[in-house]
């Protein structure tokens, strides 16, 4: 069959991203079907919920292209999938990345296993990302690349994906989405928690968790120098929201959760806060083939953080791959994901240990 005559199942949440995914789509001559995915609809203290506002915004999209909108919902595996992972991770003192376990078990799981039953041929979505055969590789915008997000997705997701919008940068997305005169073209880009919204993440736990105060200690001299209100919601760097000051900053170095204390300290040299060797837990390598060790690749250990060199080592009779950095690393939070670049080709990764 033609290209042109395939049908394909577009995610369309209601961002100028993905309507001008399928406004690409559509003028390529696919059979365009966009989807919105239901996920959560929980409103937070102080913060409405945006899911009606964004299938709102996806329908007006919708109805301007002349295409059908379908709405999944996945909320209960959701919750099950993403949400109780995260609390879980947060409660053992980690700090996850959602958005990688969305895209895992909901973007590229639960989306394309529906759209597939209801007769698609190909998915897509407006993620800024690049597909060519069964590889991933990074988005033409550097500053918009999501393949860090991506890098657990399977060759059977890889095989079935169109990315439309890889090779654009966001000036270009958004100049099409105002040609087109849709209605997400002056939209602004969420930047909260995958389909939760702009809110944060001490905000979105605290319904979920129990937490009391504890001591924050300074690193170096064991002294008490203030309180905080839940190891939990500190992470590996944190800089803000320490409520103690005077002088240069604090970092946190540390926490120990038994004993619900957080460790800072002013110096940016302290040994807690530089590593330059990784554990790497949940290993997923795209094609299912671990990459050659002891050759230079490229690692990203957060979204948004710089490349840097790194190789990949074989641990003893384990066979397990840890991540030796060339030069050491600030604020390596456990929890996060390492995602591993031959060049422009997204190879796959590990949760940091």
């Amino acid at each position: 069959m033609a290209a042109a005559a395939k049908s394909v199942y577009v995610g369309m949440s209601g961002g100028v991203d993905s309507s001008v995914a399928a406004m690409l789509l559509q003028r390529q001559g696919y059979q365009v079907t966009g989807v919105y995915m239901k996920n959560w609809t929980k409103d937070l203290p102080g913060m409405i919920c945006p899911w009606a506002e964004d299938l709102a915004d996806a329908k007006r999209v919708a109805v301007s292209l002349g295409v059908e909108l379908k709405v999944y919902d996945f909320e209960r595996q959701y919750r099950q999938l993403v949400v109780d992972y995260m609390i879980r991770e947060y409660q053992a003192g980690r700090t996850p990345n959602p958005d990688i376990v969305c895209n895992q078990e909901v973007k590229f799981k639960l989306f394309l296993e529906a759209a597939l039953r209801d007769g698609a041929e190909l998915i897509a979505t407006g993620h800024y990302a690049r597909v060519s055969g069964r590889r991933l590789l990074r988005a033409a915008d550097e500053a918009k690349d999501q393949t860090y997000f991506m890098y657990r997705i399977t060759n059977q997701a890889l095989g079935r994906l169109l990315l439309p919008i890889g090779d654009l940068t966001k000036p270009q997305v958004r100049r099409l989405a105002v040609e087109r005169q849709l209605a997400t073209a002056g939209k602004k880009d969420s930047q909260g928690i995958c389909f939760v919204g702009e809110v944060g993440i001490k905000q979105f736990l605290k319904p979920y968790v129990s937490s009391q105060s504890g001591w924050i200690i300074e690193s170096s001299s064991g002294s008490r120098i203030g309180r905080h209100d839940g190891a939990i919601f500190y992470t590996l760097g944190q800089r803000r929201g320490l409520g103690v000051g005077g002088g240069l900053p604090y970092y946190v170095v540390g926490k120990d959760m038994d004993k619900n204390e957080v460790y800072v300290s002013r110096d940016l040299n302290d040994q807690a806060l530089w590593r330059d060797r990784l554990e790497l837990a949940g290993q997923h390598w795209i094609g299912g083939r671990a990459p050659d060790t002891d050759k230079l690749y490229l690692a990203r250990l957060r979204h948004r953080a710089p490349l840097v060199p790194a190789r990949l080592k074989r641990n003893g009779p384990s066979g397990r791959l840890s991540l030796e950095l060339v030069e050491p690393q600030r604020a390596i939070a456990p929890g996060q994901s390492a995602v591993i670049y031959d060049d422009q080709v997204c190879l796959g990764g590990g949760v940091i240990v």
